[in-house]
């Protein structure tokens, strides 16, 4: 009779801290930035499609390379036996790439869009800050990183 590793589906719960508070400080960073640049006359509300662009790309990159350390941290953790995550380790890394660039994606273009949009309303731009778009982007992060976690691992850990 062989012994037969049971999944752990638990296991992408793990991620939860790294991929919300990646979207969170990135939206944070977005946001701090377009406030400064808005203070200074560098861009207002008629510039907003080179703004999308701008983040859109800086949130890939950024996103990306998060991906790539959390799957390379799940992959050698259990090739070198410092965790077990179960048979389906490659789904859970693949969910964690995934959902990373997607959670930072969205946090760039939340913490960038907000402050224009407030200032396009009447309102303090700055009161988009740190808290409010982090909130924000953590909320609408676990959404992101559950559907990707629902669509990869669907059939498998699910």
């Amino acid at each position: 009779m062989s012994k037969e590793r049971s999944a752990r589906p638990w296991s992408s719960a793990l991620f939860i801290p790294l991929i919300i508070s990646s979207g969170g400080n990135s939206g944070s960073q977005a946001s701090s930035i377009i406030i400064r640049a808005m203070a200074l006359g560098e861009i207002n509300f008629r510039d907003w499609w080179r703004v999308v662009r701008r983040e859109i790309l800086s949130g890939l990159v950024l996103g990306t390379i998060l991906g790539v350390v959390g799957f390379l941290r799940v992959f050698f953790w259990q090739e070198f036996h410092f965790y077990d995550y179960g048979p389906h380790y490659l789904a859970i890394a693949s969910t964690v790439f995934l959902a990373l660039i997607g959670v930072v994606m969205w946090g760039t273009l939340s913490g960038s869009m907000l402050p224009l949009l407030l200032k396009k309303l009447g309102a303090d731009p700055a009161a988009s800050s740190a808290p409010f778009v982090a909130t924000l982007v953590d909320v609408t992060g676990l959404i992101i990183y559950f559907t990707v976690a629902y669509i990869v691992m669907r059939g498998t850990l699910l």
